[in-house]
C-alpha cells in the first residue's frame, strides 16, 4: 500500500475542495485521476484510501460513459478490501450500485441548502453534522440502501442520503460544499440552469444567499469530519 489517495472527478467543478484540504493537512498525497476522460484507475492494493466525486451522469449510463463500470467494479473491490472511500453525491451513487442497490430517478430534484439529519449518531465521520446540519443538495437520482449498510443521513425529501458499508461511506449531500464552492459551481452554465429548472429564476441568487448565511457553520461541522476520515487513511497506512 502506497501513502497515496486516489480522487476520482467526473466534471472539472466537481473537485474535492475541502475534502483535498483534510488529506493535504494529513501529509497525504493526492492521486487525481478522471476515468471519463480516459484515465485508468490504479489497483486498489496500491492506494491508502479513495474519494470519488459528484456529476450530472446517471451511474448506469454506461453506453455514453463506459468508464462508470470500471468505477462500479473497483468500489465493490474497495468494499472487499475495507478500504477507506468516501463517495460523494454521484460518488455515493456509484459506491451504492458497486454494493448491490439500486440507483433510480428521484421524485424531483432536490437542490439547495437544507437541513440533514444524522441517523447513526456514533457514526465516527458523520456525527460532527449530528443532530442536523445544513449542507448543500444536488441531486436528482436517488439511491437504495445496499444490504448490509449503515443507514448514517436522511433528510425530509430524500430516505437515505448517507450510508456506511464496511469502511466506505456514501454521503449524497456535499458537506464540502460552502460560500466559494457554490461560486465555482454557479459560473458553469449547465449548473444555473438545472438550478433555474428546479427553483426558478431567483435560484442562483437564493443559493449564494445561503451559502453565505450558513458558510462559517457548515466549515465549522464538516473540517472534523474530513479530518477525520483522512486520519482513518493515515492509521490505514501505518498498519
Amino acid at each position: 500500500m502506497t501513502g497515496s489517495v486516489l480522487v476520482v472527478t467526473h466534471v472539472p467543478w466537481e473537485g474535492p475542495h475541502r475534502i483535498a484540504d483534510a488529506l493535504t493537512r494529513a501529509g497525504i498525497q493526492i492521486d487525481h485521476r478522471r476515468p471519463l476522460e480516459g484515465d485508468q484507475l490504479p489497483p486498489v492494493a496500491q492506494v491508502a484510501g479513495a474519494v470519488f466525486m459528484g456529476g450530472p451522469m446517471n451511474v448506469d449510463d454506461v453506453e455514453r460513459h463506459p468508464a462508470l463500470l470500471a468505477e462500479r467494479e473497483w468500489l465493490g473491490d474497495a468494499i472487499t478490501e475495507g478500504l477507506p472511500t468516501l463517495g460523494v453525491c454521484l460518488g455515493a451513487q456509484l459506491l451504492a450500485r458497486a454494493a448491490g442497490a439500486k440507483v433510480t430517478r428521484g421524485a424531483a430534484p432536490e437542490i439547495g441548502w437544507a437541513p440533514v439529519e444524522i441517523v447513526d449518531l456514533d457514526d465516527p465521520l458523520v456525527h460532527f453534522l449530528a443532530p442536523t446540519s445544513e449542507v448543500l443538495h444536488w441531486h436528482g437520482d436517488v439511491l437504495e440502501l445496499p444490504q448490509g449498510a449503515r443507514h448514517i443521513a436522511s433528510s425530509a425529501r430524500t430516505e437515505v442520503q448517507g450510508f456506511r458499508i464496511a469502511n466506505a461511506w456514501g454521503l449524497l449531500f456535499h458537506a464540502e460544499a460552502d460560500a466559494a464552492l457554490v461560486d465555482l459551481w454557479l459560473a458553469e452554465s449547465s449548473m444555473r440552469a438545472e438550478a433555474g429548472r428546479a427553483l426558478g429564476e431567483a435560484a442562483c441568487d437564493d443559493i449564494r444567499a445561503d451559502a453565505s448565511r450558513v458558510d462559517f457553520e457548515i466549515q465549522r461541522r464538516s473540517e472534523p469530519l474530513f479530518d477525520a476520515f483522512a486520519e482513518l487513511i493515515a492509521s490505514a497506512r501505518q498498519q
